[in-house]
């Protein structure tokens, strides 16, 4: 007599789990399509000196190390074995783009800079619209101060560069103590 309530409720289990087999799978596709639009962040890695094609072009052989120094920055490796080259090491690691790496090799002979050797650079602009996550295609900004753009901060004639009225006022003739005296 026991055998009678389990024959008719296999068959329901059975429809059942075969249902909920069914709809996991297709459950299954949407999430896998829901989690495939989620990315875990990953972190832009930035590492070394950017050295654009102006600054590569700006060198000329003679130049001192202190020129080289204000043109292209101070040199991610300078090494006391070899004194007379230094190197400049850009690398950019970014989620979705594949990484760059670019290098560019100073060498010296004494003070003078003698030759320079390395990987084609981008110029500014290019670098700066390879960097737009967007991919618009958008406007690429001014990089460059002109004649125009500087003439609001030009000086007086007679003022020193960039002070104003209240900068060249006269100084008090004295000043109030910075400690409390005490008697």
């Amino acid at each position: 007599m026991s055998a009678f309530p389990f024959r008719h409720i296999c068959p329901g289990l059975a429809i059942a789990a075969l249902a909920t087999l069914a709809g996991c799978s297709s459950i299954d596709s949407m999430t896998r399509g829901f989690a495939g639009s989620l990315a875990p962040y990953k972190v832009e890695v930035v590492q070394g000196n950017f050295v654009s094609r102006e600054q590569v072009e700006a060198l000329k052989p003679g130049m001192t190390r202190l020129q080289v120094r204000d043109i292209l920055g101070s040199p991610l490796l300078a090494s006391v074995f070899h004194a007379d080259r230094w190197e400049y090491v850009f690398t950019l690691k970014r989620q979705g783009v594949k990484p760059q790496a670019r290098k560019l090799t100073v060498f010296f002979k004494g003070d003078a800079l003698e030759r320079f050797e390395g990987d084609t650079m981008p110029s500014e602009a290019e670098f700066v619209a390879q960097l737009d996550r967007r991919g618009k295609g958008g406007k690429v900004p001014v990089l460059e101060a002109t004649e125009e753009s500087l003439k609001p901060y030009a000086a007086a004639p007679g003022t020193p560069a960039g002070a104003d009225a209240a900068a060249n006022a006269p100084l008090p003739a004295s000043y109030p103590p910075l400690e409390p005296t005490t008697r």
